[in-house]
């Protein structure tokens, strides 16, 4: 199933995508937040809410940020072994250690920073002028997880979804850590929703690629993460409990803005489209 959040009417809404319909789960006795859905995911009775909920041409609907994350985002740095390169390449990481890192490079990006489908990247939130994309695929987590293998990571994955981990690289570099550079408001699309484990169990098989107005700047098969699924998952639960609704960006490739010389970011104007094979495309206008 495909499981989004839109906005109809002035109402925020939970639905479920089938091919050029919303279903709106929000008429059933189904909690309205996304999230919530999640945590008491139950396929009978979402079939249940299905069957007797209204349905919209997807013209007639707002689609938002499948989910709107009560913790940051969490994210991963340096996954992708020649992204890693370019990356050191250009010189932007003051904080570097290592080119090719031993243990996964986790960061995290502000609640506020995320936005939906077709939502305008806004370039004024970067006083530096060197904003740059980078599309990635996100995990999001459907049952709580706490000390986990690797290898019983993937009982705990609910779904998978798109984000851009825009990034204003001058105050990424500025501020040694990453999370001022990576939260600017509006510096996360995500979406254009979440795609159910089931529907997609060998995500490995799956290319990214991103766009900017039409040009291919990024194409990575997804099996090439330095640190797969399993990993960052195990990973992070040796630390901290994650929950129902949790988001894991994976890691971005080669081709980033900042790896051209001179570099290219994003002007006012441009489109940026992240694609994952079996998800969709996540579209968002800069401004």
């Amino acid at each position: 199933m495909r499981l989004a959040r839109f906005e109809r009417d002035g109402k925020i809404r939970a639905g479920i995508v089938a091919e050029d319909q919303m279903i709106d789960l929000s008429s059933s006795s189904l909690p309205v937040d996304t999230i919530d859905i999640i945590a008491s995911w139950d396929e009978p009775t979402i079939a249940v809410g299905i069957s007797s909920a209204p349905r919209y041409p997807m013209t007639e609907i707002r689609l938002l940020a499948p989910i709107q994350p009560r913790k940051n985002v969490m994210a991963v740095g340096r996954n992708y072994r020649d992204h890693a390169l370019e990356f050191t390449a250009s010189g932007f990481d003051a904080a570097e250690s290592q080119v090719i890192p031993d243990h996964p490079v986790i960061f995290t990006k502000a609640t506020s920073s995320v936005i939906g489908p077709e939502h305008p990247i806004v370039l004024a939130n970067d006083p530096t002028g060197t904003t740059d994309y980078e599309g990635e695929l996100a995990v999001v987590i459907g049952r709580a997880a706490k000390n986990i293998s690797p290898l019983e990571a993937s009982d705990h994955v609910f779904g998978w979804t798109i984000v851009n981990d825009v990034t204003a690289r001058d105050l990424q570099k500025r501020h040694v850590q990453w999370f001022v550079g990576k939260s600017p408001d509006t510096f996360c699309p995500m979406g254009p929703w979440i795609v159910t484990v089931d529907e997609l169990p060998e995500i490995e098989a799956s290319w990214l690629r991103t766009r900017v107005n039409g040009e291919l700047r990024q194409e990575a098969p997804i099996a090439a993460l330095i640190f797969g699924v399993g990993k960052l998952i195990s990973t992070l639960s040796e630390v901290m409990t994650l929950e129902p609704g949790d988001v894991i960006a994976t890691g971005t490739g080669l081709g980033v803005g900042i790896g051209f010389d001179p570099p290219r970011y994003l002007e006012r104007g441009d489109v940026v489209e992240v694609t994952i094979d079996g998800i969709g495309t996540l579209r968002n206008p800069v401004t």
